[in-house]
């Protein structure tokens, strides 16, 4: 059995379902495809529930700052299995609403893992669809990491569903997954060690305001453990023992409970995409800056499954989806551009980042000033007792321009979003000096960072 759409799209998620309902209210025949359950990773697996367990955390932490100043009496503790509970009922609607509404509006919804017959056509559970354009929006998984014993970790995915959280855990990375993760666990009472093979942890951000951040987080009791490469995972009994290396020391840990979050890679591994000659690299599905297969026109590719500059972030998934929507719809007329995009790691304090990092900015020759401060004696970190909290501002010399914002401390996830707006509308530094914000609010405080 053969069906023809106008398109088909491979992936639930974000960008998937951006560009499939997109194309379904311009008249279109649309169907897509997901071997997992619909919705994609933020909304089920990622940043959606995941940030429900830091909003319990966050309270906890609060309550406990504030314990220190003597102004709330008794002590909160987290109850692991409600609160999982509680992030199920954010999640678990998610499959059936996403395909309902598929349903609704008309676009096909098909389960199975799909692969590529030729360059117009995919087979998934014994079907054959053709379209004239094809969509993959599949969205990414955990990298192998290629050790023995790997199949005794877990991944990000099923953390999120355990429903009793063990005594002592060990991550294994040290990125985003890991330190979010590590910073609920240890509030949760969980013993807890990030082991990463690089000299510090969160590489991709601010150096300064994460040497502040890392050493907060040594002193909730999570034990960093960098320049340390994990080399096998053994069972022992009711334990795990992680076997890493250290430099040329060999060194071991043990655990009831071992995580990956040695990063993530493209979900298209076994979609047989030579046999649509799509060329792919390490970071996804080759495209041009319309996010068009640079070897097969009838393919697109967005999200995490794309090689462009775009962060593996959900709100850049969305944007690819709209990008590619427009483009199949009219012809390939508008580009993909990933300037000032703002990321944030939900550690208790977040750390924010948009835009140029310092060394970046003097890589690349510009003339600069950066302000950067600790300012946890500040009113706005003073009034909710947290000591931790830093911002590194960089303001081009002369234009006034800002090239770059890194914030850590309470609001940082929401004060970032002033600057990345600034960065988009250049708004320069001297502009925001002179705005007169709501006070005594996070937001304030822009005024004296730029």
């Amino acid at each position: 059995m053969q069906d023809k759409f106008d398109l088909v799209v491979i992936g639930t998620g974000t960008a998937g379902s951006t560009v499939a309902s997109q194309c379904r209210a311009a008249g279109w025949s649309v169907a897509v495809i997901d071997s997992l359950p619909f919705g994609g990773t933020c909304a089920l697996r990622g940043c959606d529930p995941k940030k429900v367990l830091v909003g319990t955390a966050e309270l906890l932490d609060f309550s406990r700052r504030l314990l220190e100043k003597h102004t709330v009496k008794g002590k909160l503790a987290i109850d692991w299995p409600e609160l999982i509970r509680f992030k199920q009922s954010f999640t678990n609607p998610v499959p059936k609403e996403k395909e309902s509404s598929f349903e609704k509006v008309g676009i096909k919804s098909l389960h199975g893992r799909a692969k590529f017959v030729d360059a117009n056509s995919l087979e998934v559970a014994g079907q054959r669809l053709t379209a004239r354009f094809i969509v993959i929006a599949a969205g990414a998984r955990p990298a192998s990491l290629g050790i023995p014993g790997e199949e005794h970790l877990i991944n990000s995915t099923q953390f999120l569903e355990l429903e009793r959280l063990p005594t002592e855990i060990a991550f294994v990375g040290g990125g985003y997954i890991a330190m979010e993760f590590a910073h609920v666990a240890v509030r949760a009472g969980a013993r807890v060690a990030i082991l990463h093979r690089g000299p510090r942890v969160l590489e991709g951000f601010d150096p300064d305001l994460v040497s502040s951040l890392s050493d907060r987080t040594q002193e909730l009791g999570i034990a960093l453990h960098t320049g340390t490469t994990v080399e096998a995972i053994e069972k022992s009994g009711p334990k795990l023992v992680v076997h890493a290396r250290r430099e040329v020391k060999k060194t071991s840990f043990t655990c009831d409970l071992a995580v990956h979050a040695a990063g993530r890679v493209p979900d298209i591994d076994d979609l047989d995409l030579e046999r649509a000659h799509v060329e792919r690299e390490k970071r996804g599905v080759k495209v041009n800056e319309y996010l068009q297969s640079v070897s097969n026109t009838a393919v697109y590719a967005g999200g995490d499954a794309a090689a462009t500059d775009g962060m593996p972030l959900t709100p850049v998934a969305g944007y690819d989806g709209k990008v590619i929507a427009a483009n199949v719809l009219t012809g390939n007329h508008v580009k993909a551009e990933y300037d000032a995009i703002p990321t944030v790691v939900f550690t208790i304090p977040p750390l924010a980042s948009v835009g140029m990092a310092e060394g970046t900015a003097k890589k690349n020759g510009f003339r600069f000033r950066t302000n950067h401060m600790e300012i946890g004696g500040w009113y706005s970190s003073r009034r909710v007792g947290e000591r931790t909290a830093a911002f590194k501002v960089l303001v081009e010399e002369g234009s006034e321009r800002i090239l770059g914002a890194h914030l850590l401390g309470p609001a940082a996830e929401e004060t970032i979003n002033l600057f990345a707006l600034a960065m988009r509308k250049a708004i320069t530094a001297s502009d925001l000096k002179q705005v007169l914000f709501a006070y005594p609010t996070h937001a304030s405080d822009v005024q004296y960072m730029a």
